[in-house]
């Protein structure tokens, strides 16, 4: 038997970090059931209520959650009537729209309420006699106070924002691969692309996302059909999403879905519209390697000529779909200097 039936966590997780999960651990370990309640206003940025959904149902899939916005409460029918607080309204208000969402959005009686503040006791009582009034019989919720001091997690949300790499220590991956950025590195045939992936991904100290489609022609000596594309290219995502959370502040990535695009309008005449949706992923740098070095036939690739033609291919269709990019030329050593310095006057 546990402490309590039912369990109350509320945040803004912008992010959820480890001192957020020490709590809700806390919970879990008191309750039969936890309600994990979380909203902001304003939003802050990749910490959106998607975000926030994922972290918690990917990190505490036992616990019932509940991420609102207005959105998600005019979709409901309820706002504009009833809206989500803003951060600096009075305590009594936020109180006040938390009782009414675990009563009237979650159908929850709350017996026990975590929080790691001093406004615990306030809380507690205000939820008390809000259930009181509504079940017409007195209803106590306990606050059950957890390192007030931060002793066992010694940050704050409000620090992590200010720098997420500098406090990676106390998020989880899954949480840091939301605060990385991905540079996405195209290029002809022989143009030096995969050389300057793992040259900037040394310089950055981070990982590297090797081509797929180069993994998944050597595993198939080199036999591919129209049906491989989709596999490459979902292949290729699904590499960088699970990569992200070992990178750090950067995201190597060697080629994209758009690669993928390329090779199967040239092969097959054709582009499975997955691989088209796919190939439409936003990178924070794009980075194009001029064919200004020598060709050199590794058994593989076709010649000089189809190097040009792909490099022109990309080129035409970054510029279609206004996508802003760098050709990087010269040596390994330049393009590296030209990426960093394009990271230094505008990347995070």
């Amino acid at each position: 038997m546990k402490r309590f039936r039912q369990g109350l966590v509320v945040g803004k997780f912008c992010p959820l970090h480890h001192g957020h999960m020490h709590l809700i651990r806390a919970a879990l370990d008191a309750c039969d059931e936890v309600l994990v309640v979380s909203y902001t206003k304003p939003e802050f940025a990749r910490c959106g209520q998607d975000a926030r959904e994922a972290w918690l149902a990917a990190l505490f899939p036992q616990v019932r959650r509940l991420v609102v916005d207005d959105a998600r409460l005019l979709a409901r029918g309820i706002a504009p009537a009833i809206q989500v607080p803003h951060n600096d309204d009075a305590d009594a208000v936020h109180r006040e729209f938390t009782a009414w969402l675990c009563w009237a959005l979650a159908g929850v009686v709350v017996d026990a309420v975590f929080t790691s503040e001093s406004y615990g006791d306030g809380f507690a009582a205000a939820l008390s006699a809000y259930y009181s009034s509504r079940t017409g019989a007195p209803h106590g919720v306990t606050h059950v106070s957890v390192d007030p001091a931060r002793c066992a997690v010694p940050v704050s949300g409000t620090r992590i924002r200010s720098d997420p790499h500098a406090w990676r220590r106390f998020l989880d991956p899954i949480v840091y691969a939301a605060f990385v950025d991905r540079i996405c590195i195209l290029g002809g045939e022989s143009s030096g692309k995969t050389t300057l992936v793992n040259a900037l991904a040394a310089a950055l100290d981070t990982r590297a996302v090797p081509e797929v489609g180069r993994l998944h022609w050597e595993a198939r000596g080199g036999v591919f059909t129209y049906e491989d594309m989709r596999l490459i290219a979902e292949g290729q995502i699904a590499l960088e999403d699970s990569l992200t959370q070992e990178a750090r502040r950067w995201l190597v990535c060697d080629g994209s879905a758009l690669t993928t695009v390329f090779y199967s309008e040239d092969g097959y005449g054709a582009v499975d519209p997955v691989v088209r949706a796919l190939a439409e992923r936003p990178y924070a740098i794009t980075v194009v390697c001029a064919p200004d070095i020598p060709f050199v036939q590794d058994g593989t690739r076709r010649d000089a000529a189809f190097r040009l033609r792909q490099h022109g291919w990309y080129l035409a269709t970054l510029e279609r779909a206004g996508v802003d990019y760098v050709v990087v030329e010269g040596s390994v050593g330049q393009r590296v200097e030209t990426v960093l310095a394009l990271l230094a006057k505008g990347g995070s």
